[in-house]
């Protein structure tokens, strides 16, 4: 990659099931597939599937994972320089050939254990924690894993029981370092397990980073948009909520506001992002693609913003990048 701009990294952080996929997926289109890298920090497992059940160990667990070659990672991405990554496969739970990864000028990384070290978080730009109820969270992994990862409907949930220790103590604390929190959700009367492209999205944005102006939808109205002030966690944040079954003109009404922020930009059209699948079926979310468009207008502000900064890191940060002798590498 040639340009004079380092690269902006946005960290996706939830636990197995949350979203950070489809989230990554519907962002990749809008900046465009050629512009952006995408790495997932679960395949820095230590462990296979085999050997995490023959330890007793969760993959949510810090000691099941090489934290420390993940901080190593970032900071070379953080700099533009290369990676050669670990891959899980999470078919069939076995670490495979390791891939060679250049960072383009957007690089999305998504995981588990993403925020887990101030080392970590500090090379994100925008960090964002998918928290969906536990409910919906468990009927998407039991589907998830039962159609595409080999295991049954009940070794999901004996999967689901043995991590809730570590999700609690190691997952859902994340939560706190995040400049964005987003939570979709069934609409009231809706089952978890019935939850299809209607589901709500709450979207709480916190003044750690600068949001677009959509003070506009403080005068409420019937539209299914709405922003609402608050507190989260003590603090002061802005609260977005999205009904699931917004109409489409209001939808656009929204999309039309944040595009307005990026005026060198041309936009695209909705219908290139805010997909999900469901089983075998390619469905449409606004929700969705609202919050996908949200979080790519904060990657392309700080793109922007950056316009001017050196892309090399300086000789002496090149040097703390090598931890291994030349002739290892």
């Amino acid at each position: 990659m040639k340009t004079g701009r380092r690269p902006i990294m946005l960290g996706i952080v939830g636990d197995s099931a949350a979203g950070k996929t489809t989230l990554s997926r519907g962002l990749v289109q809008i900046l465009g597939p050629e512009r952006v890298t995408h790495v997932c920090t679960d395949d820095y497992h230590k462990y296979d599937r085999a050997e995490r059940a023959q330890l007793g160990i969760t993959a949510l667990h810090p000691d099941c994972n090489y934290i420390d070659v993940i901080e190593l990672h970032l900071e070379r991405l953080h700099y533009g320089q290369p990676i050669l990554k670990p891959v899980y496969d999470h078919s069939n739970g076995t670490l495979i050939r390791p891939a060679y990864v250049q960072p383009r000028e957007f690089v999305i990384v998504d995981g588990l254990l993403g925020f887990s070290t101030p080392t970590m978080r500090q090379f994100f730009d925008v960090k964002v924690f998918l928290g969906p109820p536990e409910d919906l969270r468990r009927a998407w992994k039991i589907k998830r894993d039962t159609t595409r990862r080999g295991y049954t409907r009940e070794q999901v949930l004996a999967e689901l029981a043995k991590r809730e220790r570590d999700s609690e103590e190691f997952i859902r604390p994340q939560r706190k370092y995040a400049d964005i929190v987003v939570q979709f959700y069934p609409p009231a009367g809706i089952l978890p397990e019935e939850a299809g492209p209607d589901l709500n999205a709450r979207l709480t944005l916190r003044p750690t980073i600068p949001h677009p102006d959509l003070t506009y939808l403080l005068e409420g109205g019937e539209s299914g948009i709405r922003l609402e002030l608050g507190r989260d966690e003590g603090r002061p944040v802005d609260f977005l909520e999205i009904d699931g079954g917004v109409a489409s003109e209001h939808a656009a009404e929204l999309e039309d506001a944040i595009w307005e922020h990026l005026p060198d930009l041309r936009p695209v059209r909705e219908e290139a992002f805010g997909e999900y699948l469901d089983r075998a079926e390619t469905r449409h979310s606004h929700p969705l693609a609202l919050t996908q468009l949200l979080l790519a207008y904060h990657l392309l502000r700080k793109y922007s913003d950056i316009a001017n900064v050196p892309f090399a890191p300086p000789v002496a940060a090149l040097s703390r990048l090598r931890p291994y002798p030349a002739e290892s590498v």
